[in-house]
C-alpha cells in the first residue's frame, strides 16, 4: 500500500476520464487521516473546479449551516474530510451538472476511505453517494432522508444543499425542524470528542 502522500499525489495526477471532462481534470477533495467527519458528496461544480476549494459555493454555505460549523472548521482537514463520488467537474447537462464520472469511485474511493480510520460521522449527499455508502437502499432518496434515525449516529443521508432543492425543502419542513438540529448536535459532539461511537 502506498504512503498517504504518494496516494494523494497519484490521485491529484489522475487522468482516467480526462477526455470526458470539459474543463480537464482537477481533482478537488480534502483528506487527513485524523478527520472524524466525512462529507461524501457528488462531484465538484464549475465554480469549485475553478477555485479548487470543495463546496466553495452557495451549496457549501447551506451545508455548513446544516452542520452548524464555520468555514474554518469545515476546511480543517484534521476535522472534516471531503470526498465526492467524482473528484472532478463532470460538465453540465440539460438539467444541471452531469453525474459523477463512473471511472472515479471504483479507482480511488476505497483506497482513500481506508485512510480515514477515525471517522465517526459520514454525511451522504445525494443519490450517487447513497448508492455507495448505503448499499442496497432502493427507496426514493426522500424516504431514506426521512428515515434518518435508521442509520444514526454514524451515517446521515442528506438531500443536495443546492438551490435546486429549495422546493424539496419547502415540501419537507421536517428536515429543518427535526433532522438539522439533531445533525448539528451530532456534529458538535463529534468535533468536541464527546460523541459516543
Amino acid at each position: 500500500m502506498p504512503t498517504l502522500p504518494a496516494l494523494l499525489a497519484e490521485v491529484r495526477r489522475c487522468t482516467l476520464c480526462a477526455e470526458s471532462l470539459p474543463l480537464g481534470p482537477r481533482p478537488v477533495f480534502q483528506l487527513h487521516p485524523r478527520a472524524r467527519i466525512l462529507v461524501a458528496g457528488q462531484a465538484p461544480g464549475k465554480k469549485v473546479h475553478l477555485s479548487g476549494v470543495p463546496f466553495d459555493d452557495a451549496s457549501g454555505q447551506r451545508l455548513r449551516a446544516w452542520m452548524g460549523v464555520s468555514p474554518d472548521t469545515f476546511y480543517d482537514p484534521h476535522q472534516v474530510a471531503i470526498l465526492p463520488m467524482g473528484l472532478c467537474y463532470p460538465g453540465t447537462g440539460p438539467s444541471g451538472d452531469l453525474p459523477p464520472r463512473p471511472e472515479c469511485a471504483p479507482a480511488w474511493r476505497q483506497p482513500l476511505l481506508a485512510r480515514l480510520p477515525d471517522l465517526q460521522l459520514t454525511l451522504v449527499i445525494g443519490q450517487y453517494a447513497r448508492a455507495w455508502h448505503v448499499p442496497g437502499a432502493r427507496d426514493p432518496l426522500t424516504v431514506t432522508v426521512r428515515q434518518w434515525q435508521a442509520l444514526w449516529p454514524g451515517v446521515v443521508v442528506l438531500p443536495h444543499p443546492s438551490g435546486r432543492n429549495n422546493g424539496w425543502l419547502r415540501h419537507n419542513p421536517w428536515f429543518e425542524s427535526e433532522l438539522v438540529p439533531a445533525l448539528r448536535a451530532r456534529v458538535a459532539a463529534v468535533l468536541a470528542g464527546t460523541a459516543p461511537g
